[in-house]
């Protein structure tokens, strides 16, 4: 690819760069395959970490210029792959930009794991990447309104390369769309603003990147936007104190959530095992199937994140957190909230971060055991994309 590139850079003086794609992989870490136990997998976070890990050092021994983390159903999995890629960079000393690219389906969800894409964004925005996008998928008709409000809410370039229609048996290339509908379908993207990068993922053949590329020649790109642009940050009138900018907490399970101005963010502490003897009962003896029950009451009485805690001494708290928050998320109205993770025990913390598909919050992180032990702790939430409270 790298001597492809060049060739075609100096015959063209067009430059052409090599990314390297890294996939999806075939199982979920957010969702189970057995319909008996919400709460299996059949893989840990550590495992595909490392896969993806083990992939990075080769892509980039291989000199390509960028890396895709693509057709992503289950944002978890791109967050492995995205702590994999953090953990080379700082061990190889080498830094390459990142693409991110997720397919949705019919409802706007990530097709296995049932989340929005505001909420895809908000989970794996923490990396700063080079762009994000959508590809694959239903075809680029199905896609303009996820891309639309992906493009509204991303402060990244925004990618596009769809499938060529739905997969069709009879059609030469085994998809429906033709090289002409997919040039005017993502022409229509460029004329609304919405992409700066375009593509054709399956069932896209020569013929039909050819006929994208002429369809978007001179086209202007979407103008990248700052985060105030996209309702991130707002001023507030602090009346006789000096004005200051206000910036919204921003998580997700699911589905996303933006800290409202002058609002409480109400934090259901019953799957505390501090907070309701109940639930620590039911930990105790087991019975995390019935736990979940707590949780689900929590977000019906309008919990907007819930806070997760197994410190307790007759509790194995990696073991617990791990279990419990895999079975939540098997559970869609309590999954679609953002949950905290709460513990004194940085083992227990981290077990519970490669358990969170959304953007949580570190419950909590403090100087008590040194200031470089406190960075190390605080590098960690970042690199997870978590949110933390820190004690002083």
């Amino acid at each position: 690819c790298r001597l492809w590139a060049e060739r075609i850079a100096n015959e063209t003086s067009r430059p052409r760069f090599v990314a390297g794609a890294i996939g999806p992989l075939t199982v979920s870490l957010s969702n189970s395959p057995d319909a008996d136990d919400a709460g299996f997998r059949v893989v840990t976070f550590d495992q595909v970490k490392q896969a993806y890990a083990q992939q990075v050092r080769a892509l980039l021994a291989g000199g390509v210029d960028l890396l895709l983390v693509e057709t992503i159903f289950d944002s978890l999995n791109a967050k492995a792959a995205l702590v994999a890629v953090g953990d080379v960079f700082d061990e190889s000393g080498k830094e390459l930009p990142a693409m991110i690219s997720a397919a949705v389906g019919r409802g706007g969800e990530t097709m296995i794991s049932a989340q929005t894409v505001e909420a895809f964004w908000t989970a794996v925005e923490h990396v700063h990447p080079l762009s994000v996008g959508l590809n694959c998928s239903l075809g680029p008709d199905l896609m303009y309104p996820f891309l639309q409000e992906l493009s509204a809410k991303a402060t990244a370039a925004i990618s596009c390369y769809p499938n060529a229609g739905l997969p069709n048996p009879l059609s030469p290339t085994g998809f429906d769309l033709e090289p002409v509908d997919m040039a005017n379908r993502l022409e229509q993207f460029a004329r609304g603003r919405l992409i700066n990068i375009a593509g054709g993922c399956c069932g896209n053949t020569p013929e039909h990147i050819a006929a994208i590329a002429r369809a978007l020649a001179g086209k202007h790109p979407r103008e990248l936007q700052s985060a105030a642009d996209a309702g991130e940050r707002t001023i507030v009138d602090l009346g006789a104190r000096e004005a200051s900018e206000f910036h919204p907490l921003r998580l997700s399970g699911s589905q996303p959530f933006k800290q409202q101005e002058g609002v409480f963010i109400m934090i259901g502490e019953r799957t505390n095992v501090a907070g309701s003897p109940k639930f620590a009962r039911l930990v105790k003896d087991g019975k995390f199937e019935e736990a979940v029950g707590v949780a689900q009451q929590q977000v019906e009485n309008g919990a907007n994140v819930l806070d997760i805690c197994m410190d307790e001494g007759m509790i194995d708290g990696v073991a617990a957190m791990t279990r419990y928050l895999q079975l939540l998320a098997g559970e869609p109205e309590v999954a679609k909230v953002p949950f905290m993770v709460d513990s004194s025990k940085w083992e227990v913390i981290e077990a519970g971060l490669k358990c969170l598909q959304g953007k949580g919050i570190v419950n909590s992180i403090s100087l008590k055991e040194g200031e470089a032990k406190f960075r190390e702790h605080a590098a960690a939430v970042m690199k997870y994309g978590a949110a933390a409270v820190v004690m002083a």
